[in-house]
């Protein structure tokens, strides 16, 4: 029985040896299996049904909520008072994008054109479209600082065509008006005679651009070739670089097309990415780690510099003329209209801007901008880009329409485009890119714990069982001996009986 039980333990030690040998090499397997899947999932390609359907049609909802700065007191701007302003909003759109015009190319890269379309999401908005609010007239108030170098003659005839129209220095108009256009027998006027100074050849709006349209041709690069590539622009509408700016530097084209990163990221990774919209470059910087609904994830924030002066912060010297800090200039991509974005509420800018309007009230949780990322993959988890359109505007001589107004940077409007991955999308992403990984990770753990658990008890079986062995053979046996005491009467018996036969 004791040598059944050396023998088993023996067979014991050998499978827990095997078990820990097993799991050290998963040490070292593992990541770089793990990696693989990665590179595998992140590539843009048609076959990788996961990572492209994301990539070619957000699978989530996304949305965005629209905050109006209403003027309370038109009258008294005119006199030179200060802005007095409320917020209004959120009036909510469901965002939908779709690429269309996909193409690969030989050199590891695809091009293709992203359409977006909004739609009014009333049950998730403060009001409705009908809703009236007053703003300042860009047309108005944007022509007369455009113009203020021009001869007065000429500024007195363009003021003379604006009262022609009954175009003042305000518009009072209803939110959806204000988003995606409507009828002026000036812009109509503009259009005929003057073509091409306006964005749109229709009504004109503040949104009117965005719906029903196309961010340009992005060419990305697929990761084919090296992943830490992938998602990186090469390309927009045929430019490697921009001419808005005026250094090379404020001209690059960097980064993503900001809807996803490469992966294998770590704290001191950067999120770069190129937007149409505000014509330039931004990039996000770490701030902390966290988890959004069981997954590990980066939150990515705007440095404080983002949107700083070129006294502030040298390398942003290139997007100047420049303001306050806390404001960019965006009137060379928007037809020299001076306009401005910052953050919303001027969060991380100047106080001096603050100080010129009333009723601003900026904090990090309302008005911050940041992008939670899986890091693994590079993948938003969780977005919330909020960014805020002001324009420039004072008294300029000429025009009559503005009146004595104080030179101020002026909220019209903020607005927030959020999204954040759920339903199937998350189901599948959590399984495929969270939960297997981690279970190969532990099982290394788990195959080193049982084999060492394994080896240690089968040890003790195997020497409880050997020590009983030879505890058993080392027991003499009695019944086939005969002790030299039990001997002896036997011999002197012997002997007397020969003694007796001698004599006889």
């Amino acid at each position: 029985m004791a040598f059944n039980k050396s023998n088993v333990s023996a067979v014991f030690i050998v499978l827990g040896v095997l078990a820990v040998f097993f799991g050290i090499v998963l040490v070292f397997v593992g990541p770089i299996v793990i990696d693989d899947q990665v590179v595998k999932n992140t590539m843009i390609d048609p076959n990788n049904e996961l990572s492209y359907t994301m990539w070619k049609d957000l699978p989530v909802p996304f949305f965005m909520s629209v905050y109006f700065f209403n003027v309370l007191n038109p009258e008294e701007i005119l006199k030179g008072e200060k802005p007095m302003v409320e917020e209004r909003g959120p009036y909510v759109y469901r965002k939908k994008c779709q690429k269309e015009n996909i193409t690969f190319h030989p050199n590891g890269t695809v091009s293709y054109i992203e359409f977006r379309k909004y739609f009014f999401e009333r049950s998730m908005s403060v009001g409705n479209e009908s809703d009236i609010v007053t703003i300042p007239n860009m047309l108005v108030l944007g022509a007369s600082v455009m113009m203020q170098d021009m001869p007065y003659v000429l500024r007195l005839l363009v003021s003379s065509t604006f009262k022609n129209f009954k175009e003042g220095p305000f518009l009072t108009k209803t939110v959806g008006e204000l988003m995606w256009g409507y009828e002026s027998k000036l812009v109509e006027f503009l259009n005929r005679y003057l073509p091409g100074m306006l964005p749109t050849s229709g009504k004109f709006g503040l949104f009117v651009e965005f719906n029903n349209s196309n961010t340009g041709l992005f060419t990305v690069h697929t990761g084919k070739d090296d992943i830490r590539k992938v998602h990186k622009v090469d390309s927009w509408n045929g430019l490697r670089e921009l001419t808005y700016w005026g250094t090379p530097q404020c001209n690059m084209i960097n980064g993503t097309a900001g809807q996803m990163w490469p992966p294998f990221m770590t704290k001191e990774s950067t999120l770069p990415f190129y937007s149409p919209d505000a014509c330039r470059s931004m990039e996000l910087v770490y701030k902390q780690s966290g988890s959004f609904k069981g997954i590990p994830s980066y939150r990515f924030v705007a440095p404080k510099t983002l949107f700083a002066n070129g006294m502030d912060y040298a390398p942003n010297e290139g997007f100047c003329p420049c303001r306050q800090s806390g404001v960019l200039n965006v009137s060379t991509c928007h037809h020299n209209s001076p306009t401005f974005i910052s953050h919303p509420h001027f969060l991380n800018g100047d106080p001096v801007l603050r100080e010129f309007v009333l009723g601003l009230h900026p904090t990090e949780e309302e008005h911050g901008l940041f992008i939670d990322i899986h890091p693994l993959t590079g993948v938003p988890l969780n977005v919330s880009v909020r960014l805020q359109l002001n324009l420039y505007m004072k008294s300029v001589s000429g025009f009559t329409e503005t009146g004595k107004i104080s030179e101020v940077v002026m909220p019209m409007l903020w607005f927030e485009e959020k999204g954040y991955i759920d339903g199937p999308a998350l189901t599948t992403f959590h399984t495929n890119l969270v939960v297997l990984p981690a279970v190969m990770e532990y099982m290394q753990y788990i195959f080193i714990a049982l084999g060492l658990a394994t080896i240690i008890v089968a040890s003790l079986v195997h020497y409880k069982a050997k020590r009983h062995e030879r505890e058993s053979n080392a027991v003499p046996r009695r019944s086939t001996s005969t002790s030299a005491e039990e001997r002896t009467p036997l011999l002197r018996q012997d002997k007397h009986v020969n003694s007796t036969q001698l004599v006889l």
